[in-house]
């Protein structure tokens, strides 16, 4: 199919309906006869349904982003779209930002660690994770993402083939995620008699945190990487610091940074290693730098 026809199909967005002209989906609901049933389908539906409708609207500002962006003027557009100049000018400025596709579409699941209490038979997630992960959420629902939860088990275990993960856990604490993790061909993560650290496997270059310096200093190092599923069917996005504040820093860096990541990585897989300076009082990233260049996994050697 040529590129305006397909623009032309996105920017319609228009629904494919049944016989008798209402929306296929919408009439097998209908038909329902038991009410209970119907209202949950109906409910089901309808979230699935904005869902669409979200990520619909990011593809074709992405879209128009794009064309233009491949010097194609929103006239030009506009034309092939079947669509007024007027009306692109509103989409390209309307609805979702494209680059919330970098952490998922629709619907994406935050995922942290559980942490037993020593002083009871109870589990718990720590603060610090806590922290991490709603400001993970918040900065997913600014691109009007749908955000849910789950944690690692305490045994480590954690179903990655599912759709839209970020994961917060490094490879000390979860089997699953440091299989993960030596799938990428770039960088990666070791231990030795000082703790943890990062390689860049390019350069052979260590990364360290401050913490186990002499003197220590407020300093923190994070991984930020986009990696397989283990079923081959998809990404998960995974962030881990060697400490909590580089977890933190992270995040906090993807807020900052995320349209700028998008231009460079999209939907690739990639992997960076990310500094933070924090505050040694409230442990809050002050600042936050790539040590790395944002490594796509399809370039690396």
């Amino acid at each position: 199919m040529e590129l305006p026809a397909v623009l032309s199909r996105v920017l319609d967005s228009q629904a494919e309906t049944g016989g008798d002209g209402m929306p296929g989906e919408f009439e097998r609901i209908a038909q329902i006869d038991d009410p209970y049933e119907l209202l949950r389908a109906a409910t089901t539906r309808l979230a699935e349904a904005q869902q669409e409708v979200t990520e619909l609207a990011r593809l074709r500002r992405r879209l128009i982003q794009d064309l233009h962006a491949q010097g194609m003027s929103y006239a030009q557009i506009a034309q092939a779209a079947g669509l007024s100049r007027g009306r692109i000018h509103q989409i390209r400025h309307t609805g979702p930002a494209p680059e919330g596709a970098f952490l998922g579409n629709g619907a994406v699941t935050v995922v942290t660690p559980l942490r037993p209490d020593p002083a009871s038979d109870r589990t718990y997630v720590a603060l610090d994770d806590l922290t991490t992960g709603k400001r993970l959420e918040d900065l997913a629902r600014t691109f009007d993402l749908s955000v849910g939860y789950d944690h690692v088990g305490l045994n480590g275990e954690i179903d990655l083939n599912r759709p839209g993960l970020l994961v917060i856990c490094g490879p000390r604490m979860s089997p699953a995620m440091r299989e993960a993790y030596e799938k990428d061909p770039v960088l990666e993560w070791e231990r030795d008699d000082v703790g943890w650290l990062l390689r860049d496997k390019q350069t052979g270059k260590e990364f360290r945190s401050g913490q186990e310096e002499e003197p220590q200093r407020p300093y923190d190092i994070g991984y930020l990487g986009r990696l397989p599923r283990p079923d081959g069917n998809g990404s998960i996005l995974a962030i881990a610091g060697i400490h909590p504040e580089g977890s933190l820093g992270v995040v906090h860096f993807l807020t900052s940074d995320i349209s700028s990541l998008w231009g460079k990585v999209a939907d690739s897989r990639f992997s960076a290693i990310v500094g933070t300076e924090y505050d040694p009082r409230t442990h809050e990233p002050l600042r936050t730098e790539l040590l790395t260049p944002v490594y796509r996994h399809d370039e690396a050697a």
